[in-house]
């Protein structure tokens, strides 16, 4: 079962159980002032080569987490890297992994799959990646255990956003169980986690990721999600979306609207008392993207805030690469999270939030030091 498949929305309980091969002391993170870029973990103490690999192959993105000693300056340590590529290029990901096993000239690798598209593509991998040990982990034990390590280990990992603090880096993240996930990918899936080796999978929804990288690319001719982000930089909103201050002429005070509040998304492209049919030429690419993202990010938020609310969780982390240190996706799931909440509800972001499976599986069956 796929973590952002949206079609199974019954209630999931695993127990996940997380070993690490790696020697944690004097972990941090490469460049802490790269982000949005993604940073390389560095692990200064590691003296074994971790000769593994874990990939992430989603609907959308594959990601690939691997060791190297070219992350840190030391002779004595290495790091964790971190590299996406579009599922639709599989092949050039093959090709990157396979110059990484050649690279490193180890007798024996393990590849760790997970997402859907290790069940899709296993025979894939075997056939073109010789000689090495290929094995599936499960997705959702993937994630969760991606993120407790992320959360209980890396200094300044995961932070808050709002329009006057930008983001705020926590040094140290206590995990503070009970917490919620809501994982973006191609669907979206919402998960309770209990306890360090417990969760469960609460909700989900089909509008995700896929969903607006789908409308866009039909829309406005953008060829990337890069791309339609960038668009969503210069787009105006109000342009295409109707907004409470175009029905009531101002804010609607009384139930608390403010007059710029989304009424309702893509609504001024219906006319109903034009005679001429509304073309999309007439609205710009920008606008279009700018009003889908809201759309998008605005209804994962209340999702959010509903099921954390009927499960008595008031911290939520949001990962999964559609966010992509995107500020207007953080700062709308934020405001989103805050408004529906009376701000008794936190939204909390991740510089690895893409890389979460893919961690979870490069930490798994090993041990700790």
């Amino acid at each position: 079962m796929r973590g952002d498949d949206p079609a199974i929305f019954g209630l999931l309980s695993i127990h996940v159980i997380i070993n690490v091969e790696m020697d944690i002391a004097g972990v941090s993170l490469r460049d802490e002032d790269s982000y949005p870029n993604i940073p390389d973990i560095e692990l200064p103490n590691q003296t074994e080569h971790l000769s593994r690999i874990a990939v992430d192959i989603g609907g959308s993105l594959i990601k690939v987490v691997y060791f190297s000693r070219e992350s840190i300056s030391t002779s004595k340590g290495g790091g964790l890297k971190f590299v996406k590529f579009e599922t639709e290029n599989i092949d050039e990901s093959i090709d990157f992994i396979a110059n990484l096993l050649t690279t490193s000239r180890q007798q024996k690798s393990v590849i760790k799959t997970t997402g859907g598209g290790s069940h899709k593509y296993h025979d894939v991998f075997e056939q073109k990646l010789k000689n090495v040990t290929i094995e599936k982990e499960d997705e959702m034990d993937c994630l969760i255990a991606g993120l407790n390590f992320l959360i209980a280990e890396i200094p300044y990992e995961t932070f808050t956003y709002t329009k006057t603090n930008q983001m705020c880096f926590e040094e140290r993240s206590n995990t503070r169980f009970p917490y919620m996930l809501v994982n973006i990918g191609s669907g979206v899936s919402i998960l309770k986690v209990s306890a360090p080796n417990e969760f469960e999978r609460i909700s989900g929804t089909s509008l995700g990721g896929g969903t607006l990288w789908g409308l866009l690319s039909l829309l406005t001719g953008a060829k990337s999600y890069d791309e339609m982000l960038e668009m969503c930089k210069d787009g105006d909103n109000k342009n295409v979306d109707m907004l409470v201050g175009d029905i009531y002429g101002t804010d609607y005070n009384r139930i608390g609207l403010d007059a710029t509040m989304i009424a309702s998304s893509v609504g001024k492209a219906f006319k109903k008392n034009s005679r001429e049919s509304v073309s999309l030429s007439d609205f710009r690419p920008e606008d279009i993207s700018r009003s889908l993202l809201l759309m998008i990010s605005n209804n994962i938020g209340q999702i959010a805030f509903l099921n954390a609310k009927a499960h008595n969780l008031n911290r939520i982390y949001f990962g999964g690469y559609f966010i992509r240190g995107h500020t207007i996706t953080m700062s709308t799931l934020s405001v989103a999270l805050d408004f529906w909440s009376s701000g008794t509800m936190k939204a909390f972001f991740l510089r690895h939030e893409g890389y979460l499976g893919a961690l979870g599986a490069f930490l798994k069956s090993e041990e700790i030091n």
